[in-house]
């Protein structure tokens, strides 16, 4: 807004965030009633940073010359959470209040009224809520991982591209197949659209994991390179950070703020740290953008090198009827495999796995037929 050359202050906008700050604070005190020892605490904590963001706010209304409105009734939703914290939990309530703050975790990336560290500010509030979600305890699969290494995930996504690669290859390579032998098609054209389809479908997969892969791994180094330069611009808010993450895991206060100093003391840790605990990321498995191109085309190029195996060898119906069984089995067998590598049971997996395979191929079976029947 401008009169004249002179630009107006948005008191407006400075109004809301301060309403938005004020109502936060509010939240965060209610959480702490409901809760006790180092949780309670961490609210309290977190409602003094929403207190110190509103006083800013206030302090920019003042300066404009602006009415600083007084605290009002806080908002329904506050009340309603507040309520429900106090009746039920706060474990209760903040997935709903994690996803608001995580949402307006960017809030005031581009602000120009606020100042810089509000905006790491606000970051830090998600992931702490984030840590308090889950109790501060690794879950199953990160006990697990810890103690066996074999069980890591599969950062490098070859192991996930290596088993849809093959599902994939096998059920489009099959119902393709089956399209065409069920237009009348010679053993020639089948064969020629069975191994067109493999090669096209293989390094399509391989060519979409490649960037896929590629985007994520430059996404991910992008996030850990951001975390590097507040690092080296910010280190006393990194610290603090590390100090919620971890009195959110159910240290206390000295014994978190003794850790933070040890990590920050080295650079090179304390952003391997911050990268793991911040973003949820392994700087050293961020993902092979080759590695998941090449799984993906051989495992595609396997499952689809099944239903044109008898056609190398026959024809006719004997080939047809040869080509439809390996196909039943292998997909039988893919679900299987996946049920037993994802602990489900591997029979239902795998009669899954055949069922929808098997209503694809029938599917395209039956178009082809409809169409070699109406050119013929």
């Amino acid at each position: 807004m401008k009169s004249g050359n002179v630009t107006q202050p948005p008191v407006k906008r400075w109004r809301e965030l301060l309403a938005s700050e004020r109502d936060a604070a509010a939240l965060y005190q209610r959480l702490a009633a409901a809760e006790r020892g180092e949780r309670q605490q961490i609210f309290r904590d977190l409602s003094a940073i929403e207190l110190k963001h509103a006083a800013h706010w206030e302090s920019k209304l003042r300066s404009a010359g602006a009415e600083v409105p007084p605290p009002g009734r806080p908002s329904l939703r506050t009340r309603l959470l507040g309520a429900a914290a106090g009746r039920l939990s706060t474990q209760a309530v903040l997935p709903l209040i994690e996803r608001a703050e995580r949402a307006d975790a960017g809030l005031y990336d581009s602000e120009p009224g606020a100042l810089p560290e509000m905006a790491a500010d606000e970051r830090g509030h998600a992931r702490t809520l984030a840590r308090l979600l889950d109790g501060g305890k690794p879950g199953p699969v990160e006990q697990i991982a810890r103690r066996e290494r074999w069980h890591r995930g599969d950062r490098s996504g070859a192991l996930r591209a290596g088993v849809f690669g093959v599902s994939d290859g096998l059920v489009s390579n099959t119902a393709l197949v089956m399209g065409f032998a069920g237009s009348g098609a010679s053993r020639t054209v089948a064969l020629l659209a069975g191994v067109a389809g493999l090669l096209a479908g293989a390094f399509s997969m391989a060519a979409g994991e490649y960037i896929s892969v590629s985007s994520q791994r430059e996404m991910y180094q992008r996030e850990i390179e951001l975390e590097r330069a507040e690092l080296e611009e910010r280190p006393d808010e990194e610290r603090s950070e590390l100090v919620l993450i971890y009195r959110a895991k159910g240290l206390s206060r000295p014994v978190a703020e003794q850790l933070a100093d040890t990590i920050m003391a080295d650079r090179d840790v304390a952003l391997d740290t911050l990268a793991r605990e911040e973003l949820g990321l392994d700087p050293g498995q961020l993902g092979s953008p080759w590695v998941a191109a090449g799984s993906s085309l051989l495992a595609f190029a396997i499952g689809a090198f099944v239903v044109v195996v008898p056609y190398l060898a026959g024809s006719g119906t004997a080939a047809l009827v040869t080509a439809i069984g390996l196909a039943l089995a292998a997909m039988f067998g893919v679900g299987a495999v996946i049920g037993a590598l994802n602990g489900r049971p591997a029979v239902r997996m795998g009669l899954r796995q055949l069922f929808a395979g098997a209503l694809a191929a029938a599917v395209t079976y039956g178009a082809g037929h409809l169409i070699g029947t109406s050119v013929s």
